[in-house]
């Protein structure tokens, strides 16, 4: 899972430091917004000729790990 999720970085320079695929102005959020309307991989790599198949793999499992945290409230001291 490490391996693949080393595709995905974040970079305050970099479309406001949200995960994105590779360095890439791409943000994981578009990649499974796009998979959650509807499309296919096949739609998004035909879209976006410079990503490879492992890179949606990789933005779905991080979206799936993002997915199982807990967020908590922090207590005020």
């Amino acid at each position: 899972m490490t391996d693949i999720l080393a595709r995905i970085t974040h970079d305050p320079a970099v479309m406001g430091g949200r995960p994105c695929i590779r360095g890439m102005r791409l943000t994981v959020g578009v990649i499974v917004g796009l998979l959650g309307a509807g499309h296919s991989a096949d739609d998004i790599l035909r879209e976006y000729p410079y990503l490879e198949k492992d890179d949606i793999q990789a933005a779905l499992a991080y979206a799936a790990w993002r997915s199982e945290e807990i967020e908590l409230p922090l207590k005020a001291s």
